[in-house]
C-alpha cells in the first residue's frame, strides 16, 4: 500500500520543489483543490482547462490576483479542516509546504480523502520532521517556537509522512528526498501521490 523510498539529490529543496511543480502539476485535470495556496505559485502551472479552487485561510492580495488572471478559478476562504465542498467533488488535490502548518494534519487529510472522487489523486511536496535523536532534529525542535510564531504556523517536528499513510487512502507513494545544502540537510522533505 505504501511504496517509499529515498532519494538523494544536490538541488536545494525549493529547487526541488520547483521542479515537482513542472512535471506533475500540469498533469492534473479537472477540478483541482490547492490546500494551503498561499501565492497562488501552484496555480500558475496548472494546465489552464483546470478549474482551480484556492484554498486559503488568510489570502492575500497575490492570491487574489493569480486567481483573477485564470478562468474557472476561485478562492476558499477555509481552513484545511474545514473544506467547503460537497463530499467527492474534486479530481485532484495539491498540498505543497501546507500540512506542516494546520492545526489539525489528520482533520485536514480527512477533509482531502472526503472530498476527493474515487481514484482521485492527492499530490504533495511537504518538509517533515528528520529522524528522532538526529542532530538535524534537535535543530527543529529548537526552531519550532520561532517557525510557529514567524512562518503561518509551520511546526518542522511534524511527521507529515505518518499522518498521510494513515488517512485511509488506498494507496500512497512517498519519497524522502535528502536535498542539498545545510538547510535541505537539516530540513527533510517528502514528495508523493495518494490515491482515494
Amino acid at each position: 500500500m505504501s511504496p517509499s523510498r529515498t532519494v538523494t539529490t544536490p538541488l536545494s529543496a525549493p529547487e526541488e520543489q520547483r521542479r515537482w511543480r513542472s512535471r506533475v502539476l500540469p498533469a492534473l485535470r479537472g477540478t483541482v483543490l490547492d490546500v494551503g495556496a498561499g501565492s497562488g505559485v501552484c496555480g500558475a502551472t496548472l494546465d489552464p482547462n483546470v478549474q482551480w479552487l484556492a484554498l486559503e485561510p488568510r489570502p492575500r492580495r497575490r492570491l487574489v490576483a493569480a486567481v483573477r488572471s485564470r478562468p474557472h478559478s476561485r478562492i476558499l476562504d477555509a481552513p484545511a479542516e474545514q473544506v467547503p465542498l460537497e463530499d467527492a467533488s474534486i479530481d485532484a488535490v495539491i498540498c505543497s509546504t501546507a500540512l506542516c502548518s494546520v492545526a489539525d494534519p489528520d482533520r485536514a487529510l480527512a477533509e482531502i480523502h472526503r472530498v476527493l472522487r474515487p481514484h482521485g489523486g492527492f499530490v504533495f511536496f511537504e518538509h517533515v520532521a528528520a529522524a528522532p535523536g538526529t542532530a538535524a532534529r534537535r535543530v527543529q525542535g529548537l526552531a519550532g517556537p520561532f517557525t510557529r510564531c514567524l512562518d503561518h504556523g509551520c511546526d518542522p517536528c511534524r511527521d507529515t509522512a505518518t499522518h498521510i499513510r494513515r488517512a485511509g487512502f488506498a494507496s500512497v507513494e512517498l519519497e524522502t528526498l535528502r536535498t542539498g545544502g545545510l538547510v535541505g540537510r537539516l530540513v527533510p522533505v517528502i514528495r508523493g501521490r495518494a490515491l482515494r
